[in-house]
């Protein structure tokens, strides 16, 4: 058995839509952030055949069968995998679960293969599970230029050690529409899509450079331009995509009333109803307890710091 972990990566310039859908390339350039507070941990044998089960439930291996092929291919074997994974956090609901998911899986299934990928050529391969996972192999901050076929670190975690995520979930139910199947949608109906690839360069590279400066009133500014302008891809599609909960709504409303107040906190969100809010550790509490009161029947916030890469667990 070989055992591994990761944690997901929020993107905080998003990764929406596929230069090529067979290679799963993306569209846009993207700067994501591990979450510590989160994770993902995979178990794999080799076996006879494919078979996967997520959180004690067996699932259709179709999803995961071009992944193994690919891995396959590269560790030179014809051996099937059995494939165990856990989350501790809700899987499939707009928190990053693929990223983590897929990033695990291909150091868990190279691994049993007796493979050793360097960071580079491991994020190439998780990303053909799951673009988001290309940087979920790096702790602290990467980027995943347009059309790239892995990942880049930007900076590691101690090089901004304040900087904290709270995480607000609002259900723990699967998406009703896959971001895979979103994304396709968005291409081929959206009118707002084409401007939201020609747009997204120029908020990454403001993002990029807010890291570097840790800056985070521009970092926050450029986060809330994309999702808000990804987000707007889905709405122009038809049918439209809607992810967002009556929830969602009464949350973005509260870090708009902490922002108003003085606060630094700054949103953003996945594919899904989840709402995440950037902000210095100072500050935490605050964010937590507004988040909590304008959502009180969902479970307490979860507070992140920057997170690790994937790591080998056995």
């Amino acid at each position: 058995m070989s055992v591994a972990a990761a944690h997901p990566n929020l993107a905080l310039v998003k990764y929406w839509g596929k230069a090529d859908a067979a290679r799963n390339l993306p569209a846009t350039p993207s700067l994501g952030v591990s979450l510590d507070a989160l994770s993902s941990r995979v178990e794999v044998w080799l076996d006879t055949g494919d078979s996967v089960e997520i959180d004690g439930r067996s699932v259709d291996p179709a999803r995961y069968r071009p992944f193994l092929a690919a891995v396959r291919r590269r560790c030179g074997t014809q051996s099937g995998f059995r494939i165990r994974a856990r989350n501790d956090f809700p899987s499939a609901a707009g928190l990053a679960s693929s990223s983590s998911g897929f990033a695990a899986l291909a150091s868990a299934c190279t691994a049993a293969c007796g493979a050793r990928l360097g960071d580079a050529e491991l994020s190439a391969l998780a990303r053909l599970g799951s673009a988001s996972a290309a940087r979920a192999v790096f702790g602290g901050f990467a980027v995943l230029p347009a059309g790239a076929e892995h990942a880049q670190p930007l900076a590691p975690a101690a090089a901004w050690p304040e900087l904290r995520v709270v995480i607000a979930v609002v259900t723990a139910a699967a998406k009703p529409i896959g971001s895979r199947e979103a994304m396709e949608r968005v291409r081929r109906t959206s009118p707002a899509y084409d401007g939201w690839v020609r747009d997204s360069p120029r908020l990454y590279e403001e993002a990029v450079a807010a890291v570097r400066d840790r800056d985070l009133t521009r970092l926050g500014g450029a986060m809330r331009k994309s999702y808000h302008r990804m987000f707007a891809t889905m709405l122009a599609a038809d049918p439209p995509i809607r992810y967002w909960l009556p929830e969602t709504l009464a949350l973005l409303a509260a870090v708009e009333e902490l922002r108003a107040q003085g606060v630094a906190a700054w949103e953003t969100m996945d594919a899904g109803p989840q709402v995440k809010v950037v902000c210095a550790d100072g500050d935490t509490g605050r964010v937590a307890a507004a988040l909590a009161a304008a959502c009180p029947g969902a479970r307490a916030p979860v507070i992140s710091a920057v997170g690790a890469g994937v790591r080998r667990a056995g």
